[in-house]
């Protein structure tokens, strides 16, 4: 992805955080953000987004390259300050994983600008472990650390197919919004006040998306979250895309679903500037 703005704060930001030390089951997840970038750049496809915004014409996002992390155990600090200085200057950010551990301290710094946060998380699983194999802050924990530090007045989740009882019993304590797979994709979403949006790729139906560590039959399609990236209603300020394993991928058709996801998640921010 080439840099698209000549300006030190561009309205939209995409920043990439090849860090994957929480993972629990494999690694890989730290050589998403270069792949996706490919993805988005490959000549198989171009970058005109359903809305009809080609955001390869504008000048209004700048991808900011990835955070160069210098320590595993301060990391989170690392993410929620850059995260931080990124917001201070009027920009919206995108942020490319990685694993979703990394989403405790992007939140953290969005938490701080905005009061009143609403997050939509697209997901197999619910994330709300209070701590997995002795991680407090495991990729399998993001939301628990949202949730009990209050950053969020309301948690969405879709997509779910895997919650435990553990896990039920962390949303019935934190009024966690649950939508399970099982009954069905919500057919309308709607919040009052902004929006941060939290895509887990293994969201996806293992069909749609080999390039996953966890894989958890039953999922969504692309064309269903796509959906709920245009048809969500309610003001989105803030996403990131996690959890996408290059080294799982076959033929790059995860990348190419990051790539569309990332493609139509800039092109809404957009056209809602």
């Amino acid at each position: 992805m080439s840099e698209n703005s000549e300006s030190n704060s561009p309205a939209i930001s995409v920043v990439g955080i090849p860090f994957d030390d929480n993972s629990s089951f494999m690694f890989g997840t730290a050589q998403a953000p270069n792949a996706i970038r490919e993805a988005l750049n490959s000549h198989s496809s171009n970058l005109t987004a359903e809305n009809e915004i080609d955001i390869g014409e504008l000048n209004r996002w700048s991808d900011l390259g990835d955070l160069n992390i210098d320590d595993a155990y301060t990391a989170f600090k690392e993410i929620q300050s850059h995260t931080a200085k990124i917001l201070a200057q009027q920009s919206k950010i995108i942020t490319l994983g990685g694993d979703h551990s990394i989403t405790f301290p992007v939140v953290k710094a969005h938490a701080e600008v905005y009061s009143d946060l609403n997050i939509l998380h697209i997901d197999a699983h619910p994330d709300l472990y209070d701590s997995l194999d002795g991680n407090r802050h495991s990729h399998a924990s993001p939301f628990a650390r949202i949730m009990e530090k209050d950053l969020a007045k309301r948690l969405v989740q879709v997509g779910i197919r895997t919650i435990n009882a553990h896990q039920r019993e962390q949303a019935d304590k934190y009024g966690v919004e649950v939508n399970e797979m099982k009954n069905g994709i919500p057919a309308k979403l709607k919040f009052d006040g902004p929006v941060y949006l939290s895509v887990d790729m293994d969201c996806l139906d293992p069909a749609f998306a080999p390039g996953v560590a966890h894989y958890e039959p039953g999922g969504m399609t692309i064309r269903e979250v796509i959906n709920i990236i245009h048809q969500f209603k309610g003001h989105l300020i803030g996403a990131d895309i996690v959890e996408y394993n290059p080294t799982r991928d076959i033929n790059g058709i995860t990348a190419m679903a990051s790539a569309k996801f990332l493609k139509e998640i800039i092109a809404r921010m957009l056209a809602e500037l």
